[in-house]
């Protein structure tokens, strides 16, 4: 019987991925859920399982085809129960590497590296098991072998013996220098990213309004608390899910925030599905907390924690992509005082963090040291009017400043 596996569609309003890899060539055998191919889009890159287990009968779609969702790449012939493959008796044993080939080649087909950085190790002919990976788990980030490509262009690694100016990697031409210029083509994420970005700002009226959040009595009621919210529920206690958890509070008040624009309709939505801006090595995803509005300080910790960390692993399914409501987005973690982003469309506004960092103010006509954060939102002035946008951010401030320990 034969199977078809189909290109999945990664997230709304997504209708095409680029197959990046084939993790298996025909003949080989697959078993079901195991990651047969890669495919990188607008909002994620990812690892395809086989959907049965069988011999990869025939791939319909190469190495980068850019090809419709839905659309058959490939055929797995299932195999009869109880049956295997049977195994040449002239075939090489595992333990014997065959002639021209490394003992290690399986294992080198699964380092963690971006399809990005795997293209460049070819055009390069870099064998990746050189690198030492700086990413998430070990991952080999464009960075990391950019940097390598420089060391190694620097470094005049000719053989000693051989006196024909071999390098120890094989390259017979001496090392040339550092080049002015750096061509690499963008992924396919980076492109779609790029054409979005310049859509939102077509399409939506952007303003921004700023609002400083004393966030003291939070800060100190996480210290407090922070050890026995671990021990309890197995996250950890950031400031994030306070604010995810205040922002969903704010938006049931506020709902023209949590909507979008159709034609000439608003389109109200009734949940409260709060995306994660998430930076990766090779781009940026929104994974999305689903019905925020009636989940816990803990829920929402765990989950946040969970989407990010699948988010850079590539274990996102599609659903976790789709049907956000309003973003959120944290580049105070690295330091950023402020930002102006841009709209995720379809929707309306998305709120910016900075960083929470402790600053002198005065309070009651005292200058005292405080923790302090700058918090802005985007939103589109088609739908959005300045004195709302102001609205809901005063109320989101009053919930943060004034919270109170046993809403945990």
């Amino acid at each position: 019987m034969l199977t078809e596996v189909i290109m999945p569609q990664m997230g709304e309003s997504i209708y095409e991925g680029t197959v990046t890899r084939w993790l298996k060539k025909v003949g080989d055998r697959v078993m079901r859920d195991e990651p047969l191919f890669e495919i990188s889009t607008d909002k994620v890159d990812s690892e395809i399982p086989a959907p049965a287990t069988g011999i990869l009968k025939e791939i319909r779609a190469e190495e980068g085809a850019t090809v419709q969702i839905n659309t058959v790449v490939a055929l797995i012939e299932a195999s009869e129960a109880g049956t295997e493959i049977a195994v040449s008796k002239t075939a090489p044993e595992p333990s014997t590497p065959v002639q021209g080939t490394s003992r290690d080649s399986h294992q080198k087909s699964h380092l963690r590296s971006s399809p990005l950085v795997r293209r460049i190790a070819r055009k390069e002919k870099v064998d990746l098991e050189l690198l030492q990976g700086t990413g998430l788990e070990g991952r080999i980030t464009k960075k990391d072998i950019l940097e390598y490509l420089e060391r190694r262009q620097l470094q005049p690694m000719t053989s000693p013996t051989s006196g024909t100016g071999a390098t120890s990697e094989g390259v017979g031409l001496p090392p040339s220098p550092l080049p002015r210029v750096e061509v690499v083509p963008m992924s396919v994420m980076r492109k779609s990213i790029a054409e979005h970005m310049l859509n939102s700002r077509r399409i939506s009226a952007h303003v921004s309004t700023l609002f400083e959040v004393d966030m003291t009595r939070i800060a100190r009621i996480r210290e407090k608390k922070k050890e026995s919210f671990l021990s309890r529920t197995g996250a950890k206690l950031t400031y994030l899910p306070f604010i995810l958890k205040a922002c969903a509070a704010t938006l049931k008040e506020f709902p023209v925030l949590n909507a979008s624009i159709e034609d000439n309709n608003i389109l109200y939505k009734k949940e409260i599905n709060l995306g994660l801006a998430v930076a990766l090595d090779w781009g940026l995803i929104v994974p999305v907390i689903k019905n925020a509005g009636v989940k816990s300080i803990a829920d929402l910790a765990r989950e946040a924690g969970d989407l990010a960390a699948r988010a850079r692993q590539k274990k996102l399914s599609p659903a976790e992509v789709q049907d956000g409501t309003f973003t959120i987005t944290n580049p105070g973690i690295y330091g950023s005082l402020l930002g102006t982003p841009i709209i995720h469309q379809p929707q309306v506004a998305i709120l910016c963090i900075g960083a929470i960092t402790q600053r002198p103010v005065v309070i009651d006509d005292a200058i005292a040291v405080r923790s302090m954060v700058y918090l802005t939102l985007t939103f589109d002035h088609r739908l959005i009017d300045g004195a709302v946008a102001d609205q809901f951010m005063a109320s989101l401030k009053k919930k943060l400043e004034g919270w109170e320990e046993k809403e945990l």
